[in-house]
């Protein structure tokens, strides 16, 4: 049925290496993605308009997000800082150290006060966004942690790392509330859902998981990669969720119905990194290929629902099958090369407030104090 299946909307060319991570701005305007090549890539969605290319990071980009308002971006890095970035033409920096290993991710409140960050130094981090100050450690995991996430109401924090745990903590308390175990190898992403109800992991042992944290129970459990899932990313309604893997696929899971709908071809190697456009009208891959492909989703329409109504209202229904396997054309390609305007990270002085909490370094980092 036309208009209901995913299509590929955009292919973006100009990184060098691994595509790692990938998030778009609020307004849907704009596309940021980071790369083993250490750059981090804004592509302006609109039509003709140049990418900005945000050199300052001295090795790979883990992690990056917009801030709610759109005005910052955040990225996370193997070179043991964050940056905070205004992503416009003047590519303004603040660069704080934040922790004594890798930063594997970085994220946002919802109100856009606070940072959350996890890292190969075994702690998750709150920080303060207008101040650039260090708040808080959540110290508990026994290995590197891979990922670490804000609830849409900002009261609790979950984290996954290669200690095979999933973390939930109490951000006013700053306690561990619950762990969920039962992976066969790291856990590597983890996320709540637009209501704050559930919790999904994603694991080095190709599945996916979704617990009730109201109940703490795991209510769906898929393995539906034939290898390690690297990324997922729910659909804002909640009822859809996508995932990467290193099979060189993604999935598209219909959660209602417990079941995959969709397989996505597009990558040569493994996905590394998925996400919904905040309204969920579009989703972003990149991978071990180095490309950046943009699509729209078009499964979220009334007409999926109506289909599988008038499936369920057969008098000898068929199996629901698994709905299709998608082999992208090429759609048109944004080649940066030609129109990359290449932003060096100006790092402008902050003002601190408690020298106690600071280390001034000769690049105005901000040290955590452990």
């Amino acid at each position: 049925m036309p208009g209901e299946d995913p299509t590929l909307e955009r292919h973006f060319k100009g990184h060098k290496d691994v595509v790692s991570c990938a998030d778009f701005s609020p307004n849907n305007k704009q596309l940021a993605t980071g790369s083993c090549d250490k750059n981090l890539m804004i592509w302006n969605l609109t039509p003709k308009a140049r990418a900005f290319r945000f050199v300052g990071h001295t090795d790979i980009i883990t992690g990056v997000h917009f801030s709610p308002s759109g005005s910052l971006v955040a990225s996370s890095s193997r070179d043991q800082t964050v940056r905070l970035w205004t992503p416009s033409i003047k590519g303004e920096s603040t660069v704080f150290k934040a922790h004594t290993a890798s930063v594997r991710s970085v994220q946002f409140s919802s109100d856009g006060q606070r940072l959350v960050t996890g890292s190969d130094d075994k702690s998750v981090k709150v920080w303060g966004v207008e101040r650039k100050k260090f708040l808080y450690s959540l110290n508990g995991h026994t290995n590197w942690v891979r990922c670490a996430r804000f609830s849409p109401d900002g009261r609790l924090v979950a984290s996954c790392g290669d200690d095979r745990t999933v973390r939930l903590w109490d951000t006013s308390s700053r306690q561990c509330i619950n762990i969920f175990t039962d992976y066969g190898g790291s856990a590597t992403f983890v996320d709540f859902n637009s209501s704050g109800t559930c919790i999904a992991s994603s694991g080095a042992d190709n599945t996916l998981k979704i617990w009730d944290i109201r109940t703490n129970k795991l209510i769906q459990h898929y393995r539906v990669h034939s290898a390690g899932v690297n990324c997922f990313s729910f659909h804002p309604s909640g009822n859809y969720l996508i995932s990467g893997s290193s099979d060189s696929t993604m999935k598209i899971l219909d959660l209602l119905e417990g079941r995959l709908i969709y397989t996505l071809h597009g990558h040569k190697g493994p996905v590394l990194a998925v996400v919904f456009s905040r309204d969920g009208g579009l989703f972003a891959s990149g991978g071990a290929d180095s490309q950046v492909l943009m699509w729209k989703t078009n499964f979220d329409s009334l007409n999926y629902r109506d289909l599988l109504s008038r499936h369920s209202k057969r008098v000898t229904p068929d199996p629901l099958p698994h709905l299709m396997d998608i082999y992208p054309r090429s759609p048109h390609r944004h080649n940066a090369q030609n129109g990359t305007i290449e932003v060096s990270g100006h790092t402008i002085p902050m003002c601190f407030t408690n020298s106690t909490d600071f280390t001034l370094g000769g690049r105005y980092s901000v040290n955590a104090v452990v």
